[in-house]
């Protein structure tokens, strides 16, 4: 059988998206890259590869391009979930030595950050919710690694709950992303996730019961003028409580494959003609869109800086540059830029 089509469709459903299983032989990876971003210190884990929700700007879609499961290729990516067969599992052989002894210790392994995911909601539903709290456990058994968690979901409480053990608590950090603050405009572009004001409650819930949080805000999309985008970053310390959080990180809508074109036809399909329009402006390739989408990053990154003028250290943001504008943000690399 032609190994495209050898993975079967299934019939089971997970947020009103078809599930697919797929046998995996990895669930973390060791060397991901995400250590440039700040957010781990190299490891990052995923139990699946396509997610439950459907956010138009994800560039899980682009990545998976080369269909490592030999996926049907009449499947989009975009319209099922990729599962990771047995992948509590195989999370466990891979951080354990053929005498069942741990892989990962000494001293200088201990506080290294892995995050989850890059490629998947970790708390998209009550089932995912539980295999996450399995597979840290399963981390902190076998590592001393501290976790750093990401959703848009409002379940991440629940994985608290489940990781709430005063010796292990403080191995967890929880970070919801949190682009925009309006619920409306979310769901425009973020399909089948939670309403973010139900993810601000669910990150202050976290931090009134003593768990460490973080913020992401991210993808935050073009405004109308620089005082806007001041507002926009005070109001986002003041709803997330970034005064409580270790770090904020923080990054504008970037090309990934078509997701400018999705993101502006979502958009406007939900009636954010204006939006549509102000993210078309800096996306169309030409020079001055270049010169806009580089005034658009500056001034998002210099109103989040503005806010954490105080708090050196606390803001992480990520900027993909290239040589016409790699010095002016290398220059700022103290005030929190992070050049990709």
């Amino acid at each position: 059988m032609d190994k495209l089509n050898s993975i079967p469709h299934s019939r089971a459903q997970m947020n009103g998206k078809q599930v697919v299983v797929v046998p995996a032989k990895t669930v973390i990876n060791f060397k991901s890259g995400f250590d440039k971003k700040g957010l781990c210190d190299g490891p990052t884990f995923s139990t699946g590869s396509a997610c439950a929700y459907t956010c138009s700007f994800c560039y899980v879609p682009a990545v998976m391009r080369r269909n490592p499961h030999g996926l049907d290729r009449s499947l989009k990516h975009e319209d099922i979930v990729v599962r990771r067969e047995n992948s509590v599992e195989v999370l466990r052989r891979q951080l354990t030595r053929a005498n069942g002894s741990p892989r990962v210790t000494g001293s200088e392994e201990a506080g290294r950050v892995v995050f989850s995911s890059p490629l998947v909601d970790v708390a998209a539903n009550m089932d995912l919710v539980r295999e996450t709290i399995e597979a840290c456990r399963v981390i902190m058994e076998l590592t001393p690694w501290t976790i750093r968690l990401l959703s848009k979901s409002n379940l991440l409480p629940k994985v608290a709950e489940g990781l709430a053990d005063p010796a292990i608590k403080h191995r967890v950090i929880y970070g919801v992303s949190t682009g925009t603050l309006d619920d409306r405009l979310a769901q425009a572009f973020e399909g089948g996730t939670p309403r973010v004001s139900k993810r601000i409650q669910s990150i202050r819930w976290l931090q009134d019961n003593g768990f460490r949080t973080y913020g992401m805000i991210c993808p935050s999309l073009p405004l109308g003028s620089q005082e806007e985008y001041r507002v926009f970053a005070r109001e986002c310390a003041e709803k997330l409580r970034a005064e409580r959080m270790e770090h904020v990180w923080a990054e504008v809508i970037n090309v990934r494959g078509e997701s400018f074109e999705r993101t502006e036809a979502a958009l406007r399909t939900a009636g954010f003609d204006r939006e549509a329009d102000r993210l078309r402006s800096v996306s169309l390739g030409t020079p001055d869109s270049k010169r806009a989408w580089e005034d658009y990053a500056r001034w998002t990154f210099e109103a989040h800086a503005e806010v954490y003028a105080n708090s050196p250290g606390k803001l992480r943001f990520l900027q993909y540059v290239t040589n016409p504008t790699r010095a002016w943000w290398a220059a700022r690399g103290a005030q929190g830029a992070i050049l990709l």
